[in-house]
C-alpha cells in the first residue's frame, strides 16, 4: 500500500512596505537587540526554545534540536541574501525570549524569516514589536514589498500579520515528520520557504 505522508498547509502572504503600520509599543523591561554576529548562538536557542515541541518543529526538523538551530542560523548567516536590518533579538529580564530574521530577495523584495517567542511570553503584542522591527530594517535596506509564510492553523499568528496588512497570496502544502522520527540535520528549507518556490512543497496559488 502506499505509503500517506501528512502535510502541512501553509499560507505565503505579502505586503507593500508603503504606508503606516499599526502602533506598536514595547513593554517596559524588553529591549530590542540589533544583529550582531556574536549573538548568532543566542538566535539559534531562542529558536530551538520557540518551535522545539511547537508544530512547525514537525514542519521543519531543524528546530527540534539546538544543533539544527544553530547550523540554520549559520546557513542565514552565510547568504549573501541576509539582511542584518530585520534581523532582531528580543530581551526581557530573564534573558533572550524572542527572534526574527530576515532576507533580501531580487527585486528589492524583503523576505522574512522565522519570528520565534518563547511560549510564556506570547499574547503580550511581543510578536507586534518584532515584527515592526522587521518592516522597519527591510525599509531601510531599500525592500519595498515582503513576504512570509505561516502556518495555517497557527490562528494568532495569522491575525498578527493581517493586522500588518499582509494577504494571502498562494498556499503550499508541506510534509511533516512524526514526533518519533529522529531529528533532521538543518538545511535551509526555512530559508527557502519565505522567499522562493522550492520542490519540496506541493503549492497552490489563490
Amino acid at each position: 500500500m502506499p505509503c500517506s505522508i501528512p502535510l502541512a498547509k501553509r499560507y505565503r502572504m505579502e505586503r507593500s512596505l508603503c504606508g503606516a503600520l499599526p502602533p506598536t509599543t514595547l513593554q517596559s523591561g524588553f529591549r530590542l537587540v540589533p544583529w550582531h554576529d556574536r549573538l548568532l548562538e543566542a538566535h539559534a536557542k531562542v529558536l530551538h526554545r520557540a518551535f522545539a515541541e511547537d508544530f512547525d518543529g514537525r514542519v521543519f526538523p531543524c528546530f527540534r534540536t539546538l544543533d539544527g538551530c544553530l547550523e540554520l542560523m549559520r546557513a542565514m548567516r552565510g547568504l549573501p541574501s541576509f539582511c542584518p536590518g530585520a534581523t532582531w533579538l528580543l530581551t526581557a529580564p530573564e534573558g533572550c525570549i524572542g527572534t526574527v530574521q530576515g532576507l533580501m530577495g531580487e527585486h528589492r523584495f524583503g523576505m522574512l524569516q522565522n519570528i520565534g517567542l518563547a511560549s510564556a511570553y506570547r499574547g503580550r503584542g511581543l510578536g507586534s514589536a518584532l515584527l515592526c522591527s522587521a518592516i522597519g530594517g527591510f525599509r531601510r535596506s531599500g525592500a519595498t514589498r515582503m513576504n512570509l509564510e505561516v502556518t495555517a492553523s497557527n490562528l494568532p499568528a495569522m491575525r498578527l500579520y493581517e493586522k500588518f496588512g499582509f494577504r494571502c497570496i498562494r498556499h503550499v502544502y508541506k510534509p511533516t515528520a512524526s514526533s518519533s522520527e529522529p531529528e533532521a540535520s538543518a538545511t535551509i528549507a526555512p530559508i527557502i520557504r519565505a522567499g522562493n518556490d522550492s520542490g519540496d512543497a506541493i503549492e497552490n496559488r489563490r
